[in-house]
């Protein structure tokens, strides 16, 4: 398992465990490949997180998608 950057550690340190849950396999991806951020979008109640091409490695952005 890949070591997450300290940005992304400090991104789900207050998260509940069901977020981490969802979110720390594509942050974990991330930080395999170490070229794109990730953006975590929430839509109808649930969460969804990708590998976002427009960001920069380390970077995690939000949104209501």
């Amino acid at each position: 398992m890949p070591e997450l950057p300290e940005q992304y550690a400090a991104y789900l340190a207050d998260k509940d465990p069901a977020f981490v849950e969802t979110v720390r396999p594509i942050l974990e991806q991330s930080a395999a490949g170490q070229r794109h951020g990730v953006h975590v979008r929430f839509t109808g109640g649930s969460v969804q997180a990708l590998v976002d091409e427009n960001n920069p490695y380390g970077t995690i952005t939000e949104g209501l998608d």
